[in-house]
């Protein structure tokens, strides 16, 4: 019989609001009067984008990408596919994306060398979470809400086999016997 999973609430969901307070003061400091693209990576940062946005006061623009690198398991695959491809110009703009998290930096690291090669007038990176201990590609990220320990992590957008992701906190997905 297979283990249940239950969870354990690693960054409550009033951490996570003051965070994303402080990453949209941050934001806002470097794109106030920019009109920038905010590009959310599908299907984890639609939460954290959300709540985001909503805390910005100037024109943007918002487009999301759809990728994949893990199949049913809590590992990546390393392989990334462009499940949903990018609908805006990105040529000579300002473009901000934003991930749930960065653990292994591949599908990350990919979707940046994709976007540089179509000439944005700037590119940065905001992530909510970071995993530096599984990094397998560096990963410059310009505005980071958390850095985690290496523990599978679920809710606020972030699933397994695409459950818990409506969780209001960030919990750490634990097997019990």
């Amino acid at each position: 019989m297979a283990a249940e999973q239950r969870t354990e609430v690693l960054l409550s969901r009033e951490e996570i609001a003051a965070t994303v307070d402080r990453l949209a003061v941050e934001v806002s400091r470097d794109y106030t009067g920019k009109n920038p693209l905010l590009l959310g990576i599908l299907k984890g940062s639609f939460v954290f984008m959300a709540d985001l946005v909503r805390r910005l006061d100037f024109p943007l623009e918002i487009d999301f990408v759809r990728l994949s690198s893990y199949g049913q398991g809590t590992e990546t695959t390393g392989n990334i596919r462009v499940v949903q491809g990018l609908r805006s110009p990105v040529r000579g703009r300002d473009v901000l994306v934003i991930e749930d998290i960065v653990d292994t930096g591949l599908t990350t690291t990919y979707f940046l060398d994709y976007l540089r090669k179509k000439k944005p007038a700037s590119l940065r990176l905001c992530s909510l979470v970071d995993k530096p201990a599984r990094h397998r590609v560096p990963v410059a990220i310009d505005y980071l809400g958390f850095t985690v320990p290496d523990r599978f992590l679920v809710g606020y957008g972030l699933d397994w086999d695409e459950k818990y992701r409506n969780l209001p906190d960030i919990c750490v997905l634990v097997e019990s016997e």
